[in-house]
């Protein structure tokens, strides 16, 4: 994802639709067209843009998309959101620390997960670190909250999709789910019970079976 981890950011206005191309175009670069692909939160949106394009990725699993908020939604995402990163940003020396405690940790992630103090700490903290050293993420922000999110009409989309959503979301409030499958209507819903924003947190191991089994190639149409 350009702009994010290690991967340089992409030059002029960044959006949705610019990081589905970058995506799409290493994709056609290193030979991966129909490659099965999943997402988390932004990166679930950008799977989702990717599969309504067709033609590009083949099954897909979006966690917790983001981009289906509606009037006072986008301003409560977009504030928490903004003022969360910044927050990291000030702690950044202490975040090794805070993610070493439990109460510390609850008190920082309350927002994504259901169960922080359960979390392990080194995950947490490779984690955080690469939110408060990512070059497009205050950019992405507001494009996520603010953005217009496209769908795809029934019948639509060739190869397997699937929404995940975390019961206990508090960034993507879960009655959200609807207006995805509103605009996805080809896509099949999965819950995750007793899950916050980040299913590969709270349920890694329900997550990956769920990747695994909804991308697998027996689950073609």
């Amino acid at each position: 994802m350009p702009g994010f981890g290690k991967t340089p950011t992409l030059p002029g206005v960044k959006s949705i639709a610019s990081l589905a191309d970058a995506v799409a175009g290493f994709m056609h670069s290193n030979h991966l067209i129909g490659a099965d692909a999943a997402g988390s939160s932004m990166g679930g949106r950008i799977v989702l843009e990717l599969a309504r394009r067709g033609g590009i990725v083949g099954g897909v699993v979006a966690l917790d998309p983001g981009g289906f908020w509606q009037g006072w939604e986008r301003h409560a995402f977009f504030s928490t959101a903004f003022l969360s990163i910044r927050l990291l940003r000030l702690l950044r020396p202490a975040l090794p620390y805070i993610a070493a405690h439990a109460p510390l940790r609850t008190l920082l992630l309350w927002p994504l997960s259901f169960r922080p103090w359960k979390l392990q700490a080194d995950m947490v903290r490779e984690e955080l670190l690469g939110y408060v050293s990512s070059a497009s993420f205050d950019e992405m922000l507001h494009e996520l909250a603010f953005g217009e999110q496209r769908g795809a009409p029934l019948h639509s989309i060739a190869h397997p999709l699937t929404i995940g959503w975390g019961r206990q979301d508090r960034m993507c409030f879960p009655y959200q789910a609807k207006r995805a499958l509103e605009l996805f209507p080809d896509a099949r819903l999965h819950w995750f019970e007793s899950c916050g924003h980040f299913p590969h947190w709270d349920k890694p191991d329900e997550a990956t079976r769920l990747i695994l089994d909804a991308t697998a190639t027996g689950n073609r149409h």
